[in-house]
């Protein structure tokens, strides 16, 4: 690695267990050219979401060492201050977005949890459930406005990070999206559990409620020797 590339890793602020298994994809011309993107996104004024310091909250909340279960959303929430660098996740204060809703209602129905007040998941993230977007930052109000600036290769290098340095690792994939990621996934070492995704148009359509992948996650550690995820959320 030059020592060009040795400084640029130096700025990024991760765990270093995923700063070492991603040197190469962070140090990659595409990462300059999204990073390039970004700046100059910020310098025309636009609201970006999630804020800065939280684009890799998953990643810093979720270090490599901890991982136990990948859920894979697609893009951050581009409403004021509900994206928060967690999939699916919004501040304890913002109102749960509908398929947040959804995701909760299913885990009510799966475990018998009642339903959270709140859609701060940071609680399962701690436990080791990587919360991750294919896309980690939008425009605000522009839904997929980042997609195919870079990001898509760096969340492929951090499922096959996971797919080849984890044991036994439960993969959740929602929606057509999310299963896409599903090549990067050796079957034979880990478990891929699919649905189709939580927002409201696609879930009431079948295929999302009444799938249990909480309690199939659980059972799937457990068969592991692994320690299930608590996932009721504090209140």
């Amino acid at each position: 690695m030059s020592a060009e590339e040795r400084a640029v890793l130096a700025k990024v602020k991760l765990p270093n267990d995923w700063k070492v298994a991603l040197a190469d994809v962070l140090v990659s011309e595409t990462m300059e050219n999204l990073r390039a993107f970004l700046r100059q996104e910020y310098a025309l004024g636009k609201s970006i979401y999630p804020p800065k310091e939280q684009i890799f909250n998953a990643l810093n909340t979720t270090p490599l060492s901890q991982v136990k279960v990948v859920i894979l959303g697609q893009d951050p929430y581009h409403g004021a201050g509900q994206a928060m660098g967690l999939s699916f996740s919004v501040p304890k204060i913002i109102p749960k977005p509908p398929s947040l809703q959804n995701i909760l209602k299913e885990l009510s129905n799966d475990l018998h949890i009642p339903i959270s007040a709140h859609g701060d998941l940071t609680h399962w993230a701690n436990q080791g459930v990587l919360l991750l977007n294919a896309v980690l930052t939008v425009e605000a109000g522009q839904a997929g406005s980042h997609a195919g600036r870079g990001w898509e290769e760096f969340t492929d290098a951090v499922i096959e990070v996971i797919n080849q340095q984890t044991d036994r690792t439960v993969f959740i994939l929602w929606g057509s999206y999310a299963k896409k990621k599903g090549r990067f996934i050796d079957a034979t070492r880990h478990a891929i559990l699919t649905a189709n995704h939580p927002s409201p148009l696609s879930a009431n359509r079948g295929g999302f409620f009444g799938t249990n992948p909480f309690s199939r996650a659980n059972d799937c550690l457990m068969r592991w020797g692994k320690a299930p995820i608590d996932w009721a959320l504090p209140q």
